[in-house]
């Protein structure tokens, strides 16, 4: 097993990486100062898969009740919210009652908005089982549900107790899930790590083939640097907004096209469109945009569209949750492995990076 630590003072927790690890959720829980009251929150798609969690609890005489909700972004509102709310009051949840989030991303934001806010503030615990929420939205506290105007537009910071990565749930993944989350993964190697950039451009064959080990090294990795950005800035003061390269472009697109797209393939677009607005300013030459697209079609990952009116897409962009008295701040290219935050990007170099991603 291979164990990584975000360091947050008494926030701290541990991302536990490995191989047929969900007995150890009930090890944690037991070891814990726990209610014997456990709520997991999963999705229809993961259902089938639950007794690889809840047969230990069983064994271990833990008790436990799920809710699980329609899979997919739609389920990310508060009105799947008030449902949870609920049903948690009815089974007599109290501050001390663990919620469990064992699915992808969807189900860990839902799962850790709730736990944040019932009761102001419930244990949580992050069981993720897709490699977009392995590496990405599981680790660092960020929780949130959509609005119609937006993505995650209403949320709160709020740290789990744990993260358990057991990355045998890959091998039952369907090939667009693991293309998405490669997403992510291919922004910590342009954020924080050439190396890890060059890594994934040499074994994108034995990544695509989901080669266990190499799997392993890659969620490891991303969580590392994950990690050591929320360490340094929890609340997204300062460096924490480096995470969010290619996803100011990427937010906008999931909203104007309904969600249509995954996550990881809505930031593969945003990436390309940050990238192009680096050159466009000088940052990177146009042989670093094409190396990133290079890779981006390794992994058979989007990075154009048709479809979408030019207008909407930028006034859905000025929406953003990022944007800061009216100005939008864009986290751009210096390089493989570093980026910097700025707000000064002329419209006509935004609108240009658009219209070259809108075919």
């Amino acid at each position: 097993m291979k164990n990584v630590k975000v360091e947050l003072g008494i926030k701290s927790y541990e991302i536990l990486i490995g191989e047929n690890i969900l007995y150890e959720v009930a090890d944690f829980i037991l070891a814990s100062n726990f209610t014997n009251n456990v709520l997991i929150l999963t999705d229809s798609n993961v259902e089938k898969f639950l007794d690889k969690l809840t047969a230990p609890l069983v064994a271990k005489q833990i008790n436990f009740n799920t809710i699980t909700i329609p899979a997919g972004e739609s389920s990310k509102n508060l009105r799947e919210v008030e449902k949870i709310y609920t049903r948690a009051i009815e089974l007599g949840l109290d501050r001390k009652s663990p919620i469990i989030a064992f699915g992808g991303g969807v189900v860990g934001d839902l799962a850790g908005f709730v736990a944040a806010t019932y009761l102001r503030g419930v244990p949580f615990i992050q069981v993720p089982t897709t490699l977009l929420a392995q590496v990405d939205s599981s680790v660092g506290g960020k929780t949130a549900v959509n609005h119609e105007l937006g993505k995650n537009l209403i949320g709160a910071f709020y740290q789990p107790k744990a993260v358990f990565i057991d990355v045998d749930s890959l091998q039952y993944l369907p090939a667009r899930e693991i293309r998405s989350g490669l997403g992510e993964v291919i922004k910590y190697g342009i954020i924080k790590d050439a190396e890890f950039f060059r890594y994934l451009e040499d074994n994108a064959e034995k990544i695509m083939n989901r080669d266990v080990e190499t799997l392993k090294h890659i969620v490891k990795r991303s969580c590392e640097i994950k990690a050591e950005v929320v360490s340094a800035d929890e609340k997204e003061s300062g460096l924490r907004k480096i995470l969010n390269f290619g996803h100011t472009i990427g937010h906008a697109f999931e909203h104007v096209t309904s969600y249509k797209y995954r996550h990881g393939e809505a930031v593969s677009i945003g990436m390309v469109g940050a990238a192009l607005i680096s050159w466009a300013g000088g940052r990177i030459i146009f042989n670093d945009v094409a190396r990133l697209k290079d890779l981006l079609d390794k992994f058979q990952l989007v990075t154009t569209c048709k479809g979408v009116d030019m207008q909407e897409f930028y006034s859905a962009i000025s929406r953003d949750k990022k944007v800061i008295d009216g100005k939008i701040n864009w986290i751009l290219m210096r390089g493989f492995g570093d980026v910097e935050i700025t707000d000064k990007v002329p419209e006509s170099e935004i609108k240009k990076a658009l219209k070259n991603i809108l075919v």
